[in-house]
């Protein structure tokens, strides 16, 4: 959640955010308005209970003349106090509401727009040109199963659609990627996680999961958990009420989790294959750092997944997302686009995204500093940065590396994790 002084000191700051998200930006008067409530009542409610405490020390001294009228007002404020603490925590529920609503403030450097208005920062690597090279690229699905390395026929068979098997050389591709995003993570100083697939409400809602993001979740009403979508939602968490000394950050998690996700809204797009899926497993990086540091954080996120993508010979672009598509906990975000031969474009492979302290405030996870020789305690900032999603690398990988005999070439560093193999080659029929 963002900082109640900026809503109160420069409310129009987040109207502009609101704005440029594309969200109600009456929330933000709602909000004040509830804000301003809360905090009349309280002075009104911490008023009457002195009036009281104080009365209550009169009665005793008093005439029984006096005690009668004094009686009478006790009585009246007892309703009084109980009227004015009702309306404080009324005011209290409808703000806390209110503001779990309202998205991150987004970065001034932000692009405004929808999905199709991100900015282009960086372009790596060369696209191929199949043509000249004498034959038509095949798209991942008929690579994979010509390797034995992707079932959906069977997945859907027993999951239903948007759901695979990988097989043979896919499961052990998986692996390859797994260990050597893991290796990578953890020679840039992460600590290696596993982490629970289900979380309570209070960590899917701290992370911001359940405003605009809810129509994707899983939710297990039996039981009232969540399945993650991300484990970014556990890394949140995993400090959740704690307060953090500030010579000990940053802190830096690498996460490996299965992700669940509906894709609600994603009806007749990108039914071909694995790339848009409803289960899928993940390497995500995780960092916790004083506000300060968040922003040059996020750029050394953003220089680990270029080294990943880099590493897996992929030809990329970076975008800086527009604050239309940022999601509600991000100030900012930059995704890696590997390009996709059979769609002819680039598609979303790693996002980096800075949160600031919007989840550390919900998830009331903060730092212990020392200021003027002072101790102050405030909250620190998050940020995330997917390093490979598995089944869409898969398909990167499958369709940029493959050869016109139907096999595909290894990038170099996945072949310790694939027993030095060089090439996949396609099974036997």
């Amino acid at each position: 959640m963002i900082d109640l002084r900026l809503l109160r000191e420069d409310p129009d700051r987040v109207r502009a955010s609101q704005r440029a998200r594309g969200e109600d930006v009456s929330l933000v008067d709602a909000l004040l308005s509830a804000d301003e409530r809360r905090r009349s009542s309280g002075v009104r409610f911490d008023e009457l209970r002195s009036e009281q405490k104080a009365l209550g020390k009169l009665i005793p001294r008093a005439t029984p003349e006096e005690r009668a009228e004094l009686l009478k007002r006790a009585e009246q404020l007892k309703t009084d106090v109980k009227a004015a603490e009702a309306e404080q925590n009324e005011a209290d529920e409808t703000a806390k509401r209110l503001l779990l609503q309202l998205g991150n403030i987004v970065h001034t450097d932000v692009p405004v727009g929808g999905e199709e208005d991100f900015v282009v920062l960086e372009t790596h690597g060369t696209i191929r040109d199949f043509a000249a090279e004498g034959f038509e690229p095949k798209d991942h699905l008929e690579l994979g199963e010509a390797l034995g390395a992707i079932d959906v026929e069977r997945g859907a068979k027993v999951s239903g659609s948007r759901f695979y098997y990988l097989t043979g050389v896919g499961a052990l591709l998986e692996l390859a990627l797994v260990n050597a995003a893991i290796a990578q993570a953890t020679e840039a100083g992460f600590i290696p996680m596993l982490t629970p697939a289900l979380v309570r409400p209070r960590a899917m809602e701290g992370t911001g999961f359940l405003g605009q993001a809810a129509e994707n979740v899983y939710h297990l009403e039996k039981d009232d958990y969540y399945l993650v979508g991300t484990s970014e939602v556990p890394l949140a968490a995993y400090h959740m009420d704690e307060i953090i000394d500030a010579d000990k950050l940053p802190l830096r998690y690498a996460g490996f989790s299965p992700c669940f996700r509906r894709e609600a809204g994603t009806y007749g797009k990108d039914t071909r294959g694995i790339f848009r899926v409803h289960q899928f497993d993940k390497v995500e990086m995780f960092s916790y750092v004083a506000p300060e540091d968040a922003e040059n954080e996020h750029k050394r996120l953003l220089d680990w997944e270029k080294q990943w993508l880099n590493g897996l010979e992929l030809p990329f672009q970076v975008i800086d997302v527009a604050t239309g598509d940022l999601g509600a906990s991000a100030s900012r975000k930059f995704d890696c686009e590997a390009w996709i031969p059979t769609q002819g474009k680039y598609r979303e492979l790693t996002s980096a995204s800075n949160c600031d302290s919007f989840q550390a405030r919900r998830l009331s996870v903060r730092m212990r500093d020392e200021q003027g020789g002072k101790k102050t305690v405030q909250p620190l900032a998050t940020l995330n940065g997917t390093l490979c999603a598995v089944p869409r690398t898969i398909v990167a990988i499958l369709e940029n590396h493959q050869l016109a005999d139907g096999s595909v070439r290894v990038p170099e560093v996945l072949r310790p994790y694939l027993g030095g193999r060089e090439v996949l080659e396609p099974i036997a029929k």
